[in-house]
C-alpha cells in the first residue's frame, strides 16, 4: 500500500500511515491465525505478533508525545520492532512455514513501514536540531 504522494497536510499523513499500520496489523494477525499450530510455529508467530503490534503501538503513542525527542524515542521503537518483525518474516519463509506469495508482500509491506518510520526520525532530528548519534 502507498500512502499519495499527494497528501496535503502532515496530519492527513499520520492519519493515513497510522490506518497503514493498523490494516498491515490485522493481516499479520489473519496470517498468524492460519499458521500450523506446531511449536515452532506458534512461537515464532507469537513473537511475530508481539513485535507487528508493538509497531503501531508505539507510533500511536508517539502521537502523544510531550516533545520531539520523545516521539523520536517512539518512533525508533516502531522502526525497531518492523524489523524485529522483518527476522520472524524471515524465520517463518526459511523454516518453510509461510511460502512466497504470503511472505513478499508482507515483507515488502514491512521494509516501506521501515523506510517511512526511518525519514520521519530522520527529518524530525533535522528540525529539531537533534545530533543524529543521539
Amino acid at each position: 500500500m502507498i500512502i499519495e504522494p499527494n497528501v496535503k497536510s502532515n496530519s492527513e499523513f499520520k492519519k493515513l500511515f497510522k490506518e497503514r499500520l493498523y490494516k498491515f496489523t490485522l493481516q499479520v494477525m489473519d496470517y498468524i491465525d492460519s499458521m500450523d499450530n506446531d511449536k515452532i510455529s506458534w512461537r515464532l508467530g507469537d513473537q511475530l505478533l508481539r513485535s507487528c503490534t508493538s509497531v503501531i503501538a508505539n507510533y500511536v503513542e508517539g502521537q502523544s508525545a510531550s516533545s520531539t525527542k520523545e516521539l523520536i524515542n517512539y518512533l525508533n521503537i516502531s522502526l525497531k520492532s518492523a524489523n524485529e518483525s522483518k527476522l520472524w518474516f524471515s524465520l517463518l519463509k526459511d523454516s518453510n512455514r509461510i511460502n512466497a506469495t504470503k511472505y513478499e508482500p508482507m515483507m515488502q509491506e514491512l521494509t516501506e513501514i521501515s523506510k517511512i518510520l526511518a525519514s520521519s526520525i530522520i527529518s524530525l532530528k533535522s528540525k529539531s536540531g537533534i545530533s543524529k548519534t543521539r
